[in-house]
């Protein structure tokens, strides 16, 4: 089959992946009513495009925390890249970097940080879940800094892990040719099969419940990288973020993975947007599929997007070549969308290219 759009790799990632691997990468928590809806929020937004404009010169590039990328898509962090492929994050980190565009390594990844660094240059940062352990937690960070990764992201909507239904019926477990590389030689114990969700088990073994606001003035005590709080769906969390010292903020629901019914991060990003005012930088990941998408959420705010299945999916279908070819894919919409929008830079990228729902009602209103 040829592969001529992004969502494509994940039916194509079905057929190759045993079951218990697609399942945990594909699921979503509980009734999957967000995993559902930050797809199809996006379908709600239209276009508003202007017309003869010269758009015979496009520029997709942007700056991310003082770093210059070659478009505003970014990999966001998803664990266990080898059991998707047997290069794992190598082939993911070199995917990035021949796209000119930042990695996010996972906590949980199946790769090191020192084995991602050793595939060449690039941009990364380092996704971080805060251990019960904090000595391992600042022996993290201080491999990432050494590794040369560039900022962290920390998780904060996860105190504990969703509840994912397929990881239940699965019992999934962690391969056991594999492991947590960031673990090894640390006393962290392993993965055990058990009656439910052996990851659920694990996560709860390992994660800190306690983790607050003052965890984030931590880290900045431990570390001179900036942190991106991933997580953010409302204007209190965003304004609090700032208060904490965020270097930039993004608008996560974790994939529609953690809490159900929470809204599409799309329809979240507005009102994080407005109550940040311009002083941090404003991401979104979750539900990215087409070059649109990534218009829509500059559109309505965002700095730039992280993708996050797609990455893992298209490693599955065909390693690093698949990467590569799926951010190509993305960056082609993304300048197809500006180019038949009017938009030759990412600044002209403005709230009046898109009409949300929110628009027709008032609209509807005013009738």
């Amino acid at each position: 089959m040829e592969i001529t759009n992004v969502s494509e790799y994940e039916a194509a990632a079905k057929e190759k992946l045993p079951k218990m691997v697609f399942d945990y990468y594909a699921s979503g928590a509980d009734d999957q009513w967000t995993l559902k809806e930050n797809r199809e929020a996006f379908s709600r937004i239209l276009f508003r495009p202007r017309i003869l404009i010269d758009v015979s010169r496009i520029d997709l590039t942007t700056t991310v925390l003082g770093h210059k990328i070659s478009m505003p898509i970014m990999l966001a962090p998803s664990a266990m890249h080898k059991m998707a492929h047997p290069e794992g994050e190598n082939a993911t980190a070199r995917a990035a970097s021949a796209a000119g565009t930042i990695m996010t390594i996972s906590t949980f990844s199946t790769s090191s940080f020192e084995e991602v660094s050793s595939t060449g240059p690039g941009t990364r940062f380092f996704q971080l879940y805060v251990l019960k352990d904090r000595n391992v937690v600042a022996q993290l960070v201080r491999r990432a800094e050494r590794a040369n990764f560039k900022a962290l992201v920390l998780t904060a909507d996860t105190p504990v892990l969703g509840h994912r239904e397929a990881d239940v019926k699965n019992r999934f477990v962690l391969p056991s040719s594999l492991i947590f590389k960031n673990f090894e030689g640390l006393d962290l114990g392993k993965m055990e099969k058990t009656n439910d969700s052996g990851i659920a088990s694990y996560f709860a073994n390992q994660i800190d419940r306690s983790l607050s606001w003052k965890d984030v003035k931590w880290l900045q005590t431990i570390t001179s990288l900036p942190i991106l709080v991933k997580g953010v769906l409302t204007q209190e969390d965003a304004r609090l973020a700032i208060q904490n010292g965020a270097a930039g903020i993004i608008v996560s629901n974790h994939g529609a993975r953690q809490l159900d019914y929470v809204p599409a991060t799309i329809t979240a990003l507005e009102e994080v947007v407005k109550a940040v005012e311009g002083r941090v930088p404003v991401f979104l990941d979750s539900g990215i599929r087409r070059g649109t998408d990534v218009f829509k959420a500059l559109a309505l705010g965002a700095s730039g997007v992280f993708v996050g299945r797609p990455v893992v999916f298209s490693l599955a279908v065909d390693g690093e070549a698949g990467v590569r070819k799926m951010l190509q894919m993305l960056r082609d919409e993304f300048e197809l969308s500006m180019a038949l929008s009017g938009c030759t830079s990412l600044k002209q990228i403005t709230r009046s290219h898109v009409i949300t729902p929110s628009d027709m009602n008032r609209a509807t209103s005013r009738l």
